[in-house]
């Protein structure tokens, strides 16, 4: 498994990206959105 400050660090790079003016396609949007949700539930599962 990844270290945890990996993760933390692609999590941010994702919700960046989401932000960015560059993400208007929304099946692009739609992809990341769930890649983002499953990193955020490996991170509160490494906590629990």
């Amino acid at each position: 498994m990844r270290e945890e400050e990996e993760i933390r660090e692609q999590y941010e790079f994702l919700i960046d990206q989401l932000e960015s003016e560059e993400m208007r396609h929304e099946g692009v949007r739609q992809m990341f959105t769930h890649y983002r949700r499953a990193l955020g539930w490996v991170l509160e599962e490494e906590h629990m």
